[in-house]
This record gives C-alpha cells, structure tokens and sequence, in this order.
C-alpha cells in the first residue's frame, strides 16, 4: 500500500513501486484464474487427486503473462503524492478488516476454493450470517478494496489501468456468472437472499440474520 514518500533512498522507493505493481497484478488476475475453474467445476470435481495441482500452476501462468504484459509500465506515475496514502490507508484498513471477519465465519478452506471444488470431504453451506448478511461478495470486495489502496498509494498508472478493468469488467463479469450458478442451484432460496442483501455494503443498512442452505457464496 506504501507510495513514493519522496524516499531519500532510489533504491527502497523503487522497491515500493516494484511491491505495489506486483500487488496489482496478482489481485487483478482472480477473476482471470476464477475462469479457469468455475465453468469447468464439475470437471475439476472428479478429478482423483486435488486439482489444485493444477491449477495452481495455472494461476502462475495467467499472473506471468500479466506480468510480462505489463511490465513496460510498472514504474510510471500519475502523481507521487505521500498524501494519497491517508485514502489508500482507509481502503487497506477495510480490505484487511473484511478478510478477518471472512474468515472467521467462512473458514480457510471456503475462502481458498477448496470446500467447492472437494464437495465430497467438505460440507456445503451457503453462508448468509457475518459479513455474508451484510454484502454478497465480501471476499470479491476485500480484493478490490485492497487493489484500490495499493493503486491509490502508488501513483503507478498500469495500477489504475488493471483497477478499471477489474472493477468495471472482470470483477462484476465474475459476480454475474457465480450468481447466475447459485441461482441454478438454490432457486427462490438464492432470489431471497439476493433481494435482502447488496453486493456492496450501505453504512445505512441494517445487519440482518441470515438463514443457512446448501453451499457457499465467495
């Protein structure tokens, strides 16, 4: 989340700006390994041993060639502005915030993925209580959250770029396609629970209690 500060020392700012650019690139590439297990989840399923074998090399793939296909630009500015680190500061606090109540209701191994595509040695619950009451997607908004600090910290402009195409396009693309499956899957039970509860949170809504199905949102 750190910014140039106007360093004394080249060498720490541009390890900064390195960190941030890396940042980027990893949260920005979620909804792009998201696609590579979601439409072919029941493929994934029947595979013997964990498919995380493979498809975490996957994700290394995807972030490479995100990386080499921003590489020129990581070290230009918009601005370099220790200033901007007071807004980055309020959207890291949030993202951090909404990890820790994450995971605290949705556990370890529904965050990772691992419950949904292991259904037979995990239990399948749709979560609505904790933050899941509050906003849809709580995982999906920490990442932009925290996406948004480090791009705001920095000043780098390949990290507002990837900002834009995640919040406006591969992030929502995402939402709209996990929510299309739920939807499937839970029929009016889903319908319930997305009329009552925002995919992003209102300070002005009230917590609500929640109910318990068959399988969990992210």
């Amino acid at each position: 989340m750190l910014g140039p500060l106007h360093c004394y020392n080249p060498s720490m700012e541009a390890k900064l700006l390195l960190i941030a650019w890396l940042v980027s690139v990893v949260y920005s590439s979620i909804p792009l390994f998201w696609f590579a297990i979601h439409p072919f989840a029941d493929s994934w399923r029947r595979m013997q041993r964990s498919p995380y074998l493979l498809l975490l090399p996957i994700w290394c793939v995807i972030m490479l060639l995100l990386d080499g296909m921003t590489w020129p630009w990581h070290t230009v500015l918009l601005y370099s502005s220790p200033w901007m680190l007071l807004p980055a500061s309020v959207f890291f606090v949030f993202g951090l915030w909404t990890y820790t109540g994450i995971r605290s209701k949705f556990g370890t191994r529904k965050l990772t993925g691992e419950a949904e595509l292991r259904p037979a040695e995990h239990d399948q619950q749709l979560v609505t209580t904790g933050l899941h009451a509050r906003m849809r997607h709580p995982i999906y908004i920490a990442h932009l959250s925290n996406l948004a600090a480090w791009t705001l910290g920095s000043g780098l402009w390949i990290s507002f770029i990837l900002l834009g195409i995640s919040t406006l396009f591969t992030f929502p693309l995402m939402i709209w396609l996990e929510e299309r499956e739920l939807e499937k899957r839970f029929g009016e039970n889903f319908h319930a629970y997305k009329a009552r509860v925002p995919i992003i949170p209102s300070p002005f809504q009230g917590h609500t209690r929640g109910n318990k199905y068959d399988r969990s949102v992210s």
